[in-house]
């Protein structure tokens, strides 16, 4: 995986391959390593991943909320000159993708969630009151997969240090509100984009019931299922999940 930043503009990203593009969305607590499988399989099928930097950390504290990420992409899609945009989001980056999905319908071609909230979140907590406990952030942080040991000590040092960076933290906090306030599900039936759920079958921070839920409300969606994975499904298998996710892109474009 080629992790060399491109910085335009006010935006930073990684982008690889030539063809449809797919914009990746990572996750409140997710990064840009989080996709690698997926940035890596996919340009040779055809298609441009893009991975921008959500600016979660960077805006003010009084506009970081879930509608002001979805602006932000609008703003980055429009200084690539793209359309016909396909999405994938994780956790919160799939909430962002579906309030996009609602506003700007005409600029996607498909949306794909995968753990996704905008219905329900299982939080470690609103407070994290245990963030200088070290072994505490290490088991939450685990039980996001199914296979404890895919929390590396990378992944475990990167949460514990954002939980205890209290510019980080604030906003963090911030945007778990937000999710919260963004419930979707009056949204959802209105909502004609062709989507993808992918769901790990064994997910505690939103459970299988969650995407059930999305697949009842969503009128245009298809519902996959992955076993022996939690919340992260492209990290946990990430073979299963390009898979999945080629194949429903290859209908999407028949």
């Amino acid at each position: 995986m080629d992790k060399t930043v491109i910085k335009e503009n006010k935006y930073r990203y990684i982008e690889s391959g030539k063809g449809h593009p797919i914009i990746i969305l990572h996750g409140l607590m997710g990064g840009l390593s989080n996709f690698k499988t997926v940035y890596d399989f996919f340009p040779s099928k055809g298609f441009k991943i893009i991975i921008p930097e959500l600016p979660i950390y960077s805006m003010p504290v009084s506009e970081t909320t879930l509608k002001s990420l979805s602006e932000f992409l609008n703003e980055f899609i429009a200084f690539k000159e793209l359309e016909n945009v396909i999405l994938l989001g994780n956790s919160m980056g799939g909430h962002i993708g579906l309030l996009f999905a609602k506003n700007y319908p005409e600029l996607l071609k498909g949306l794909i969630i995968t753990g996704s909230s905008g219905l329900y979140e299982n939080n470690m907590g609103d407070k994290y009151p245990n963030r200088e406990n070290y072994d505490w952030i290490k088991s939450k942080t685990e039980e996001v997969f199914f296979d404890s040991k895919i929390a590396s000590k990378e992944l475990v040092d990167e949460v514990f240090n954002t939980v205890n960076d209290r510019n980080k933290l604030i906003r963090t906090l911030a945007l778990a509100k937000s999710a919260i306030r963004h419930n979707m599900s009056n949204d959802l039936p209105k909502m004609k984009t062709p989507t993808a759920i992918i769901w790990g079958n064994q997910d505690t921070v939103t459970p299988p019931e969650v995407a059930k839920e999305f697949h009842k409300l969503l009128p245009n969606s298809t519902l996959y299922w992955i076993d022996k994975c939690g919340h992260v499904p492209m990290m946990e298998h990430p073979v299963e999940f390009n898979n999945i996710m080629h194949k429903w892109l290859i209908n999407l474009n028949n």
